[in-house]
């Protein structure tokens, strides 16, 4: 399943390069770097193709998973407005960014209801900030205090703990949503093009 490229352009996907298949379905360097310029991976700019394959496998191993549960469909505004904040990232070059990897408008609202499906999801999953105890929240306040020390100064927690309380919240998400990857890497078939499986059965 080559998830960013549209169908008509077999002929494309002949010449393009399988960096990875999950379960059978190809993902190709056109996708990768599609992905990439679009920012829907969550990567610094400094992060090579390998890391954004990496990253793309996830995200279509949770697109299976998020499939499994049927979450309701984003409203068709936040749809367009994902999508806009997608090709805005990408500014002048949109049109250069289409024809090099066959993307049409589209597919780009394909990808960006994507994203908005993961995005709800995990917080269904997972939850939010508002779920944390008052417990929860003191303790990442005293391990963390460099985080609320500004000017020498530790903030009392009165006053620190909305602070304490996201970040405790995003600690705890990230930390759950990478034992999700594991589990989805557990179970599926991932090879990698110049290398043996990563993850999964071999």
């Amino acid at each position: 399943m080559l998830w960013l490229l549209p169908s008509p352009l077999a002929a494309q996907q002949l010449l393009d390069r399988v960096v990875a298949r999950v379960d059978g379905s190809a993902i190709t360097l056109t996708d990768v770097r599609a992905a990439v310029a679009l920012g829907v991976l969550d990567l610094p700019p400094e992060a090579g193709e390998d890391a954004a394959a990496e990253r793309l496998i996830d995200r279509q191993l949770v697109l299976v998973e998020v499939a499994r549960f049927t979450p309701p469909e984003p409203p068709p505004a936040d749809v367009a407005r994902e999508a806009a904040a997608m090709t805005a990232r990408v500014g002048e070059g949109v049109a250069a960014l289409m024809q090099r990897t066959g993307l049409d408008e589209g597919r780009v609202r394909e990808i960006a209801r994507d994203t908005l499906r993961i995005q709800a999801y995990l917080n269904q999953r997972y939850g939010t900030a508002s779920q944390l105890t008052e417990d929860e929240v003191l303790q990442y306040y005293r391990i963390h205090p460099e985080d609320f020390t500004r000017e020498n100064r530790l903030a009392p927690f009165a006053e620190a703990e909305p602070l304490a309380r996201r970040r405790a919240a995003a600690e705890r998400r990230a930390a759950a949503v990478a034992q999700l990857l594991r589990d989805l890497r557990g179970r599926a078939e991932i090879v990698m093009s110049r290398r043996s499986a990563v993850g999964g059965r071999q």
